[in-house]
C-alpha cells in the first residue's frame, strides 16, 4: 500500500522518522510532504533517506517533468497520514485552507482516500475550544478524517499533560485500520 506522510512544524516532527521506518517495515511505500516549519526540526534529506523517495516541501518547486506535483501526490496514496499534526494544520484542514504543499495535497485528495491525523501540541492548545471545534468538524465529515488522539506525557515545554504525539505503533495501527480491506 502507498502511504503519504505529512510532517508539520512541531517538536514531535523527529518522531515522524520512526513512523516512516515502521510504515516501510509494514510493507508500505512511503512518500513525505513537509511543511516549512517541519523543515526547521528535521531535514528533507532525512526523510528522503528513510523513505527512499523524494520529499515534497514547496508548492513552488515543481519537478522538471512538468507534472502538477500537488495533484499527482494527492492522487497517489491509499492513505494520507499527518503526524505530527499541529493546531495550525489541523485548523487549516478543518476549514479547507490550502496554502502550502501539505494542505493543498490534503484538499486535493481523492474522496475515498482516508486521512489519518495525529495531533501533537501543548495541553492548553489541545484543550482550546477552537481546536476542539476543529476536531469536531473533522470528525463530522463521514469518516474521511480519522484522529489518533494525543497521549498524556511530559511535553517539550516541561508540562505534563495531554498533547504528546500518539505512540508510533498506535499511528501505524490507525493507518492499517484506515486502509481498505484487500481482495
Amino acid at each position: 500500500m502507498k502511504a503519504l506522510l505529512g510532517v508539520t512544524g512541531g517538536i514531535a516532527a523527529f518522531r515522524a522518522c520512526e513512523l516512516v521506518l515502521q510504515l516501510c517495515r509494514a510493507g508500505h511505500e512511503v512518500r513525505v510532504v513537509m511543511t516549512e516549519g517541519a523543515q526547521r526540526f528535521v531535514t528533507p534529506l532525512t526523510f528522503e533517506t528513510l523513505s527512499r523517495n523524494p520529499v515534497a516541501a514547496s508548492l513552488w518547486d515543481q519537478p522538471a517533468h512538468g507534472a502538477v506535483e500537488h495533484i499527482a501526490l494527492a492522487q497517489w496514496p491509499d492513505v494520507i497520514v499527518v503526524a505530527p499534526c499541529t493546531a495550525n494544520v489541523l485548523g487549516k484542514i478543518a476549514h479547507g485552507i490550502a496554502d502550502d504543499m501539505l494542505t493543498t495535497v490534503v484538499m486535493a485528495s481523492l474522496p475515498q482516500t482516508p486521512v489519518v491525523l495525529a495531533p501533537a501540541m501543548n495541553t492548553k492548545m489541545w484543550q482550546n475550544p477552537i481546536v476542539r471545534r476543529n476536531v469536531q468538524i473533522l470528525e463530522s465529515l463521514g469518516g474521511k478524517y480519522r484522529l489518533v488522539a494525543p497521549r498524556e506525557s511530559l511535553l517539550a515545554c516541561g508540562d505534563y499533560g495531554e498533547g504528546a504525539l500518539a505512540l508510533v505503533e498506535d499511528i501505524v495501527a490507525a493507518v492499517t485500520a484506515a486502509l481498505p480491506a484487500g481482495p
